[in-house]
């Protein structure tokens, strides 16, 4: 029986998404990142869905691409790579930005290059202890691809990100919770359940509001003020029109605990 590259389940309106090649640290194969891309689209046009939460088995997380897999034959022709990153690598990291669910990474081990990115790209990022972060690109003369050049800056300053991409050294769990590239490191024994906890949080919240905050931060360091300002007031009368802000605001006036429907 063939064993199953990408696991998934869903259970309190939580998608878990778990990565299932642990004899390769869970390095990327195209069948493997299809499977992750179609997920998360599905994700955002299930209402059942109302959080993702992404994980590994076994050691690693994601090692990044497995480049002993599905690579292109034959002589390469010019934009032949650029054409593989658009329609490979980027489109994964674009799919997890546009998810219009809350997307956790919960980093059970190594996360090298794309598999970094991959963890980035969520909108929280829980590490195990034992979790590191490597940007492995330059160990191989490449350049960092999967968004790595844009994700990074924005999150940790482009004197940080070129210290983690000139050098490629490995950064400790800890390490990247003070840069601020994960939001919390928990013992190993307890990443799952904190990550379940966080996205059932998540999807008893109000869903429609959460996917438009999700957006506006996205998008608001690609943007001036103006865009910014006017986007958020387009937002926001999206979203008062749902039936989760009018509960949002009875049950205030209510003085009572809302119950979100996520929609």
């Amino acid at each position: 029986m063939t064993r199953a590259a990408v696991l998934h389940t869903t259970g309190d309106h939580v998608l878990s998404v778990t990565l299932n090649r642990p004899e390769s640290l869970n390095a990327l194969t195209p069948e493997q990142r299809e499977d992750i891309i179609r997920l998360l689209t599905e994700a955002s046009a299930t209402p059942e869905v109302r959080a993702v939460v992404i994980t590994g088995t076994g050691r690693g997380f994601c090692a990044g691409a497995d480049l002993r897999a599905g690579g292109p034959t034959g002589e390469r022709l010019p934009g032949d790579v650029a054409r593989t990153l658009r329609t490979g690598a980027q489109r994964l990291i674009a799919a997890v930005l546009d998810c219009e669910k809350p997307v956790i990474a919960a980093v059970n081990g190594t996360a090298a290059g794309l598999g970094a990115h991959l963890a980035f790209a969520c909108d929280l990022v829980l590490a195990a202890e034992s979790a590191r972060f490597i940007e492995v690109f330059v160990r191989r003369g490449l350049v960092p691809d999967g968004g790595g050049a844009y994700l990074l800056p924005r999150l940790v300053g482009p004197q940080r990100a070129k210290e983690l991409m000139f050098f490629g050294d490995a950064l400790s769990a800890p390490d990247a919770e003070r840069l601020g590239l994960v939001n919390r490191v928990v013992r190993d024994e307890e990443l799952g359940r904190t990550a379940h906890a966080w996205a059932e949080r998540l999807a008893s919240g109000p869903t429609r509001a959460l996917a438009l905050t999700k957006q506006l931060v996205n998008a608001s360091l690609d943007t001036d003020r103006t865009a910014a300002f006017a986007a958020e007031a387009a937002a926001q009368e999206i979203n008062m029109a749902t039936a989760d802000a009018q509960e949002g605001v009875r049950s205030f006036v209510e003085r009572r605990d809302p119950q979100y429907k996520g929609h």
